[in-house]
C-alpha cells in the first residue's frame, strides 16, 4: 500500500511539473523579442508604417487624373423630330417633317487640354513629395527613439554596475564596522544610496518601456515587443558639412522645398490656362435628316462661345491665379526660412553635444575613475572617510550617465540635421 501511494505521489508530481513546464514554455513563446540595429529599425518602419501607405495611395490616385483632364469631352449623340405636326404627330402630313440623327463634339481651344494636363501632372509630382516628406519624418523619428533607447540601456548598465560597486562598499563598511574600525552611519548611508540607485533603476526602466512602445508603434508592432539595441557601435562622432553647405543642400533635397517648387510651377501653369479663357471653345457637329418619301438631308454645325464680360470673368480669374501663384511663392520662402532655422539649431546642438562627449571621454571620466580608485584605497587604510568615497562614486555615476546622454544627444542631433536637409549626405568627405 505504501509503495502504491508512493508511486501515485510520484506520478502526480510528474504531472504537475509537466503542466508548469508547458505553461512556462507557452509564456516563452508568447514573449516577443526584437533585436534591432538602427538600419534595420529604419527599414522596418518604412516597410510597415501605415502613414506611408496612405501617402502612396494618394499619389497613385493622382496619377489617374492627367489622362482624365487631357481627354477630349465625350461626343454627344442627337436624335430629333423636326417640324412634327402637333395635331396628328404624323410623319407623312407635311414634307417639312424630319427625323434627325446626329453627333457633335466639343473642341477646346488648342492648347487648353495640354495645359490642364501639365497642371495636374505638376500637382501629382508635388503629391509624390509628400511620400518623401513622410518617409524622412518617419526615419528621423525612428533614429530619435532608437538613440533614446540606446541611452536608456547604457544608463541601466551604468546603474547596474554602480549597484554592484555600492554593494562592495557596503561589504567593506560592514566589515570595518564589525571589527570596530568603522561607523554604523557609514553602513546606513551606503544602504540609503543603494536604495536611491535602485529607485532610479525603476524610473529609467519605466522610461525605456514607454520609449520602446513608441518605437514599436512606428514599426507597426505590438507595443510590448521587447527591443534589444545593438551595443557594439562606433563611438566616433563624424564631422558635418558647414552650415552654408547644409542650407544649400537643403534647397535642392528637402522634400517640402521640392513640393513647394512643384506647386509654384502648377500655379504658373494655371495662369497660362486662365489666359486661354480669353479665346473661344468650339463645337462641331453633323446631322442627317430623314423625310418620308423624300431625299435625306445632311447638315454640318460649327459653333463657338463668345467671351463676354471679360472684366468680370477672364480678368478676375487671371488675377485670382496670379494671387495663388504669389501665395505659393511666399509659402516657399517661409519653408526655406524654417529649414534654415532647423539646420542651424540641429547643427548647434550637435557641435555642443560633440564637445561635451569629448570632454567627458578624454578628461572627466578618466579623472573621476582615478578619484574613486584613490578614495577606495585610502578608505581601506582609514585615510579617507566613507562619505568622501561615496560622493566620488556618485559623481562618477553621474558623469558616466551624462557622457551617454551627450553621446545620444549628438546622434539625435545628426538625425535632426539629416531630416532638416532631406538626405543623409551631410558629412565631410
Amino acid at each position: 500500500m505504501k509503495l502504491l501511494n508512493s508511486a501515485l505521489l510520484k506520478l502526480l508530481l510528474i504531472f504537475l511539473l509537466s503542466i508548469c513546464g508547458s505553461v512556462y514554455a507557452e509564456d516563452d513563446k508568447t514573449e516577443e523579442r526584437l533585436y534591432l540595429s538602427l538600419e534595420e529599425a529604419i527599414t522596418l518602419a518604412l516597410n510597415n508604417n501605415p502613414k506611408l501607405d496612405v501617402a502612396e495611395s494618394k499619389f497613385n490616385a493622382m496619377l489617374n487624373v492627367p489622362d482624365q483632364v487631357g481627354a477630349f469631352p465625350e461626343p454627344r449623340l442627337m436624335l430629333n423630330a423636326v417640324n412634327l405636326p402637333l395635331d396628328s404627330f404624323s410623319l407623312n402630313q407635311t414634307p417639312m417633317t424630319q427625323i434627325q440623327i446626329g453627333i457633335s463634339q466639343d473642341l477646346p481651344y488648342p492648347g487648353k487640354l495640354s495645359l490642364k494636363m501639365d497642371v495636374v501632372e505638376q500637382e501629382a509630382l508635388a503629391k509624390k513629395e509628400e511620400i518623401n516628406t513622410t518617409s524622412t519624418r518617419i526615419s528621423y523619428r525612428v533614429k530619435y527613439l532608437w538613440w533614446r533607447l540606446f541611452f536608456l540601456d547604457r544608463s541601466l548598465d551604468t546603474l547596474a554596475s554602480n549597484v554592484d560597486l555600492l554593494r562592495e562598499f557596503i561589504d567593506v563598511a560592514e566589515t570595518k564596522y564589525t571589527v570596530g574600525q568603522g561607523l554604523q552611519q557609514e553602513v546606513l548611508l551606503a544602504h540609503v544610496e543603494l536604495a536611491k540607485i535602485e529607485d532610479n533603476q525603476l524610473q529609467v526602466d519605466a522610461m525605456r518601456l514607454k520609449t520602446q512602445a513608441m518605437l514599436n508603434a512606428l514599426l507597426d508592432r505590438d507595443s510590448s515587443t521587447r527591443i534589444s539595441i545593438d551595443k557594439d557601435i562606433p563611438l566616433e562622432l563624424p564631422n558635418t558639412k558647414s552650415l552654408a553647405n547644409l542650407i544649400e543642400l537643403a534647397t535642392s533635397e528637402r522634400p517640402e522645398v521640392k513640393q513647394a517648387l512643384l506647386k509654384i510651377s502648377a500655379a504658373k501653369k494655371r495662369i497660362e490656362l486662365a489666359e486661354q479663357d480669353y479665346y473661344p471653345n468650339f463645337k462641331l457637329g453633323a446631322i442627317y435628316g430623314w423625310r418620308q418619301d423624300e431625299t435625306g438631308l445632311g447638315s454640318v454645325l460649327l459653333s463657338m462661345n463668345l467671351p463676354f464680360n471679360i472684366e468680370k470673368r477672364q480678368d478676375k480669374k487671371k488675377d485670382q491665379r496670379k494671387q495663388e501663384w504669389l501665395e505659393k511663392k511666399y509659402v516657399l520662402e517661409d519653408i526655406k526660412n524654417s529649414v534654415e532655422e532647423q539646420i542651424y539649431k540641429a547643427l548647434t546642438d550637435y557641435v555642443q553635444s560633440r564637445k561635451q562627449t569629448s570632454i567627458y571621454l578624454e578628461r572627466i571620466l578618466p579623472q573621476a575613475n582615478q578619484t574613486v580608485e584613490s578614495m577606495l584605497a585610502g578608505y581601506q587604510v582609514n585615510k579617507v572617510d566613507f562619505l568622501s568615497l561615496l560622493r566620488s562614486q556618485v559623481n562618477l555615476f553621474n558623469f558616466q550617465t551624462q557622457y551617454w546622454q551627450s553621446f545620444s544627444n549628438a546622434n539625435q542631433a545628426l538625425a535632426a540635421i539629416e531630416y532638416a536637409v532631406g538626405k543623409g549626405d551631410i558629412y565631410e568627405k
